[in-house]
């Protein structure tokens, strides 16, 4: 019977609640503080802001990134792994800290969105990307290889994922596809394992963590997303065959990761 626990708050407050070494795998999607910038695009066929709303926000946003960070490295196992998802504008800040704090940079993941919305202003290149770094507290870290090749069509894994981006099943902004979170949660963990995502917002991570037998602690400090997300990962079922759910997938997708050790 897996456990399903969220927690609505400050995730640099209810972090230090959580025992150390007690999680298998982190999926992190943290503020990327892209709201203060003033880039115009296309939404449903309108001019808008790219403004996420003040959630992100961040005045100090390096400072920031590296309290959470660092209570996330205190919570996971010596052989899990932290996923963290991010752009330009925070990739950066992430790489240093986690260099700092002596994690082994397993990959830099590029999620590749097809889909991506057009720009307004003609000085610049379509954003159509986001990068996911992938580390690990040492070099002996739990990664499923057989499980990434049955998802990339009996092939290794390049770090090069395609994937379209969510078309806003929810009110969130930057919700992620599922099919993104299958993959990492599928290769980076074990039924049964703990899955923690300190910035749960509307509960993806919670969603597919739940329909593959993991245990999840989510973490959420928007009373809204919160509650969507609560209502998304309470309707969500277990899966009772992962073969029969693989046989499903494409093969022909361009999800790939690229390991070495």
């Amino acid at each position: 019977m897996i456990n399903i626990k969220l927690l609505k708050g400050d995730a640099l407050q209810l972090l230090k609640d959580i025992e150390s070494k007690s999680i298998d795998l982190i999926f992190a999607d943290p503020p990327y503080n892209l709201s203060n910038e003033n880039y115009l695009t296309c939404k449903s066929g309108k001019v808008a802001v790219c403004n996420k709303g003040p959630w992100d926000q961040i005045e100090n946003i390096h400072e920031f990134n590296r309290k959470w960070v660092e209570e996330c490295v205190r919570v996971l196992k010596d052989n899990g792994t932290i996923w963290i998802s991010g752009t330009l504008h925070n990739h950066p800040s992430i790489g240093v800290i986690l260099k700092k704090l002596n994690l082994w940079i397993i990959n830099d993941i590029i999620w590749f969105k097809p889909n991506a919305p057009p720009l307004i202003q003609k000085n610049r290149f379509v954003p159509s990307t986001e990068l996911i770094w992938v580390a690990a507290k040492s070099k002996r870290y739990y990664f499923n290889y057989e499980m990434a090749k049955r998802l990339s069509n009996g092939k290794q894994m390049r770090n090069l994922w395609e994937v379209p981006a969510e078309k806003h099943k929810t009110s969130h902004p930057t919700e992620k596809p599922e099919k993104l979170l299958e993959r990492v949660i599928l290769i980076g963990s074990k039924e049964g394992d703990t899955v923690l995502d300190p910035f749960m917002g509307s509960g993806t991570t919670g969603v597919v963590a739940k329909r593959f037998n993991r245990n999840f602690i989510g973490i959420e400090i928007d009373n809204s997303y919160f509650e969507i997300a609560k209502r998304r990962i309470d309707n969500t079922h277990t899966l009772s065959n992962l073969t029969k759910f693989l046989e499903t997938i494409k093969t022909n997708d361009k999800l790939q990761l690229e390991f070495s050790t």
